[in-house]
């Protein structure tokens, strides 16, 4: 739970790139509902402040596309081809709903990760500097000893290179070609391996 002051502040300083996980429910279709942010909105959604955890940090590696998202927009996108939903669907009901969600790498759109991680790679400066954003990033929400949650193998690699005080758990990146069903699966197996200490 965070208070509306935090929320407010967390809301203007950074919205514009992160975003909860926590999404309105599902209805017939899998993707419906997706990308409605009112869920988002505390004024509308009264439950919202209770249900947040800045203790959990949901981090990918970087925007996809170079667009202009509206507050909380991110990893809650209505585009046809995007794989939010996916999200959303192995999430419910676990403990990583209402965690935070950002990207590691801000300001550097790229579709394919593997470029990312190969400009990282001659660029060490630049990861550096979205390290230390990163870091007070996390102290701004009011993260004291989260549990950082990588989606995939690149920002995995990013976060154990440069971040050693803290936990983090690898979970399969949420456009993976796998169906939402095994997806949920295998996340729900790494959440469940990791309570048990495995």
């Amino acid at each position: 739970m965070i208070t509306r002051k935090k929320f407010d502040f967390i809301k203007e300083n950074y919205s514009q790139y992160a975003s909860w996980a926590v999404w309105a429910e599902q209805e017939e279709k899998p993707k419906s509902k997706i990308g409605d942010l009112t869920i988002l909105d505390p004024d509308i959604n009264e439950n919202l402040l209770s249900e947040l955890n800045p203790e959990v940090v949901l981090v990918a590696l970087n925007f996809s596309l170079d667009v202009k998202h509206q507050p909380w927009g991110n990893f809650h996108s209505h585009r046809p081809n995007a794989t939010d939903y996916k999200t959303r669907f192995a999430l419910k009901g676990s403990t990583l709903w209402g965690g935070y969600m950002t990207d590691i790498i801000k300001n550097y759109p790229e579709k394919e990760s593997g470029n990312v991680s190969v400009y990282l790679k001659l660029h060490r400066e630049f990861e550096r500097n979205n390290i230390k954003f990163f870091r007070k990033e996390l102290k701004d929400i009011g993260a004291n000893n989260p549990l950082l949650v990588a989606f995939g193998n690149e920002v995995n690699d990013v976060l154990n290179r440069n971040i050693t005080d803290l936990e983090i758990l690898k979970i399969p990146h949420y456009a993976s070609h796998q169906g939402a069903a095994p997806y949920r699966e295998e996340v729900l197996k790494l959440i469940k391996n990791r309570a048990r200490g495995n």
